[in-house]
């Protein structure tokens, strides 16, 4: 009798993956042309592969270099003391995890991966915390790119507010994170992410390490074991990026100038069209001015760096404003591609089936922070004046 039931069930799920399956690739086929979709997809993910994931491999490679120096010299602890009691009441976070934030805003999200993955950084965390760094880390990535591009396009009050505004989405994606993690698994409240036996055999072999071996010997082994555990994080990203963006993309971009071609980053423009429809709520809560502007964070969620191409058409139809640059930098900053990445960084700490309560959590996180930096700037306009850029 069970065996029935179970293969009734997988034989429902078969029918329910199958037409879900055909009507979403169905839809895709018949706007863009069956050929083109697939040449489109295949192109994408090409050029994905070759200048995102290459790139952000080489991100992973010099971050994780970097934090290997800055542990190895004590770097962790002393930001660890100072910072410590900042980052547990806003986040719940050891100081220590500050340093994923300043690698992942001078980086990009993957950053945090090289530091989780070495484990005196790791020994500072429970299981909980560990498993929400990839919130953490996340809600600053590619900060300094998207700050620096904001700021070039003549605005330089409205990105700080935008920033502040990602901060605030930061506590609220962590701390929703954890909540939800340990609402099913409340032993990682306490559980440590390296075992005590572990860990002191770990410390044992730093001493002797620091004790025999030379200054320059150490630096070059920090460097190499640092550029080492970055080129695995590099291609345990690879599955996630290529697969998420592409769909992501081909969801949100439409086509080129001369129609579909089959050339990469042609889509069908669903998800824009969609929020189009509800841009009401879109002006409320961010204050968008016209409905073309949904279409940054839409973009965001797949990968920041596209939804920063948006900015000069913006501009050129006069779509933008001081406001939205403040909402875009703190949803830029605070989402910053995370639908295309918190899989593979879940999956690269081992905590995949959590990736849901991830982008949950992160969701929420860039709504707030979008709402924040709006209500912020409105509160500081109304106080400065409306010159204020």
């Amino acid at each position: 009798m069970a065996i029935k039931s179970d293969n009734k069930q997988k034989t429902v799920s078969g029918i329910i993956c199958l037409t879900t399956v055909g009507v979403i690739f169905g839809y895709l086929a018949w706007m863009m042309g069956m050929s083109n979709m697939l040449k489109t997809m295949m192109y994408t993910a090409h050029d994905l592969l070759l200048n995102t994931v290459l790139y952000l491999m080489a991100i992973c490679v010099l971050t994780g270099a970097l934090g290997k120096i800055f542990m190895e010299f004590g770097v962790v602890h002393i930001i660890e003391q100072l910072l410590k009691p900042l980052m547990r009441p806003l986040f719940h976070m050891p100081g220590v995890a500050s340093l994923g934030a300043v690698l992942t805003f001078l980086s990009d999200n993957p950053a945090i991966i090289s530091l989780a993955h070495d484990k005196r950084f790791s020994t500072y965390f429970k299981k909980v915390q560990f498993i929400s760094l990839t919130n953490f880390g996340t809600a600053f990535g590619m900060g300094m790119l998207v700050i620096v591009s904001m700021m070039g396009h003549g605005y330089f009050v409205a990105p700080l507010v935008g920033l502040v505004g990602a901060f605030v989405g930061c506590i609220v994606s962590t701390r929703m994170m954890q909540r939800l993690v340990l609402r099913d698994y409340p032993q990682y409240a306490t559980e440590e992410v390296v075992d005590g036996e572990e860990n002191a055999n770990y410390n044992v072999d730093d001493e002797e390490h620091e004790t025999k071996d030379s200054l320059f010997v150490r630096i070059l082994n920090a460097l190499l074991d640092g550029g080492k555990d970055g080129v695995r994080c590099g291609v345990e990203i690879i599955p996630g990026v290529l697969i998420i963006s592409t769909f992501v993309m081909m969801l949100t971009f439409g086509a080129g100038e001369g129609g579909y071609t089959g050339a990469a980053y042609q889509g069908v423009e669903l998800l824009p069209y969609l929020a189009q429809k509800i841009n009401f709520i879109f002006q409320w809560l961010f204050g968008f001015n016209d409905p073309h502007l949904v279409a940054f964070p839409i973009t965001a969620l797949g990968a920041v760096g596209a939804a920063l191409g948006l900015i000069p058409t913006f501009a050129t139809n006069g779509w933008i404003d001081a406001n939205a640059i403040a909402v875009f930098t703190a949803i830029g900053m605070c989402w910053s591609g995370y639908l295309s990445t918190h899989t593979a960084m879940l999956d690269s700490l081992g905590y995949r089936n959590l990736t849901p309560k991830a982008i949950a959590s992160h969701t929420v996180g860039g709504l707030v922070a979008g709402i924040t930096a709006h209500l912020m700037f409105a509160l500081i306009t109304l106080i400065a004046g409306n010159g204020i850029m």
